[in-house]
């Protein structure tokens, strides 16, 4: 708590130091994840969420609209287009576990997706199929991979994150990043419906552009942004991007050689080219378990038990199984203890089941 001691609290964000600190929140952030210097980066109320609806209302309508969803966030997303908007959209599906094959896609259109499935334990691999000419803009919730995965910016319009994940920061500010393609809708494009005002980013047609210097639309906690620049300050001095991508990798292959390891347990995503390597899925796959789901949440319950993992359960839209993470500031030898852990938990449970078959 010590290393949070140089926060503005008590004083208001629109202060002097609260400016300050807020736009080093910005540039760090531009510093660390490589964001070219001709988009805009601004910190919005309500988490990713927030970020990624405001994305939506301000710019989709324009032009057709393809929802891409393979996970319970991106479903979220097309009910929101599709039902609340009312918006002219394709929306195309996969599985938990697999994701959209994106050549079927028509980047001419606007196409909204996220980049990390954190439900599903699924990731676009690359933005190889993303055109560089493409006429629609992409709007992509990238909220589990930032500072952990390589994101193309070249191909990205609209991104956000939020802090609480890769990072580890606390909840309830969003980071929004646009592209000049996107600023350029904004500017010349005027949705068909009201925006209320925590939405706005433009003003008499053009930009605000002091929600991209640090000047939030409402209050931020400057403990949380304290919070988050000491996380930036730490990614700068473990080496920046390759050390933080490099540490989710390590963590998450840890759990994929597990899986290996042991036939009654599996990665949820198939294709090693998308599984994530924050959110990692894991389903059991042992032919005696004869409820998926009570044995999955049984597993969960002895292992929150014996604190050896909280909050470990599949997400409650998502098939049954464990989802552990295994972002940046996770260490490998304690994914190490977490398996076994899972091995013991699995074998009692099999056990405890066995004997009131």
């Amino acid at each position: 708590m010590d290393m949070l001691a140089d926060a503005a609290l008590g004083r208001s964000h629109r202060a002097k130091i609260g400016k300050e600190k807020l736009a080093a929140a910005i540039e760090g952030t531009r510093e660390i994840l490589g964001i070219p210097a001709d988009y805009k980066i601004g910190i919005v109320p309500a988490s990713d969420t927030g970020a990624v609806e405001m994305a939506l209302w301000s710019l989709l309508g324009a032009r057709k609209a393809e929802m891409l969803a393979w996970e319970s966030f991106g479903a979220g997303w097309v009910t929101d287009v599709v039902k609340q908007l009312k918006i002219d959209a394709e929306v195309k599906t996969a599985e938990y576990g697999e994701i959209v094959d994106f050549a079927t896609v028509d980047f001419n259109n606007d196409v909204v997706f996220t980049w990390n499935g954190t439900t599903s334990g699924v990731r676009v691999p690359n933005g190889d199929a993303i055109p560089a000419d493409r006429e629609g803009l992409t709007i992509c919730d990238a909220t589990s991979a930032a500072f952990a995965q390589d994101l193309p910016w070249d191909k990205l319009d609209v991104t956000t994150f939020s802090w609480q994940k890769v990072m580890g920061g606390e909840a309830a500010h969003g980071m929004l990043i646009l592209s000049p393609r996107a600023v350029e809708r904004l500017e010349s494009y005027t949705p068909a419906w009201p925006l209320p005002k925590i939405f706005r980013l433009t003003k008499g047609g053009k930009l605000i552009e002091g929600v991209f210097r640090g000047e939030t639309i409402n209050t931020p906690s400057m403990l949380a942004v304290e919070d988050y620049l000491v996380a930036l300050d730490w990614a700068r001095k473990i080496g920046g991007l390759p050390a933080l991508m490099k540490r989710a990798d390590t963590n998450a292959k840890v759990l994929w050689d597990f899986c290996d390891r042991n036939d009654w347990l599996a990665n949820l995503a198939e294709d090693p080219a998308t599984r994530s390597n924050t959110s990692v899925c894991l389903k059991f796959t042992d032919e005696r378990i004869k409820d998926g789901a009570a044995f999955a949440k049984a597993v969960a319950k002895k292992l929150d038990d014996y604190n050896a993992a909280y909050d470990i359960g599949a997400y409650r839209d998502a098939p049954a199984g464990l989802r552990v993470w295994c972002g940046a500031t996770i260490e490998a030898a304690d994914v190490e203890k977490l398996t076994l852990w899972i091995k013991w938990a699995f074998e009692e449970v099999l056990e405890e089941q066995t004997a009131t078959a």
